[in-house]
């Protein structure tokens, strides 16, 4: 197991298992949204535990997010309403990630801001080659 402060490269995406021990976890059915596009909503971020995540922007599915895959990640950095509807693809669990967490981890944690910058900097690049 990777220590707390690195994440795991699984098919090509970054897995964190800092949020393995998370105190606000959710359970979504296949087909639950966890948020939709456009919402406002800036106080989560999430991370997949079990089952997959789907990420959909005007009925396009743009990412599939297995366990260890992060989302929501943009609406809790720039306070933007949400950019995609995230929808449990399969029955999962969710670690919800606040605002404050985030920021602890990302100011104590180089190696996971990092990992946080080049997830960021993947979702850019895949959305420029599209």
């Amino acid at each position: 197991m990777a220590p707390p402060s690195r994440a795991n490269i699984k098919n090509g995406m970054a897995t964190f298992t800092v949020f393995n021990n998370e105190p606000d976890v959710r359970s979504f059915q296949a087909g639950q949204q966890i948020f939709a596009e456009g919402q406002a909503d800036d106080e989560h971020m999430y991370a997949v535990l079990d089952g997959e995540v789907e990420l959909i922007r005007h009925n396009q599915t743009l990412a599939t997010i297995e366990p260890g895959g992060v989302f929501g990640v943009m609406a809790l950095i720039d306070h933007q309403p949400r950019v995609a509807s995230a929808v449990a693809r399969t029955d999962c669990r969710v670690a919800a990630i606040t605002a404050r967490r985030f920021t602890l981890l990302v100011s104590q944690n180089p190696p996971f801001a990092l990992e946080m910058m080049r997830l960021l900097t993947d979702h850019i690049r895949q959305n420029l080659e599209r």
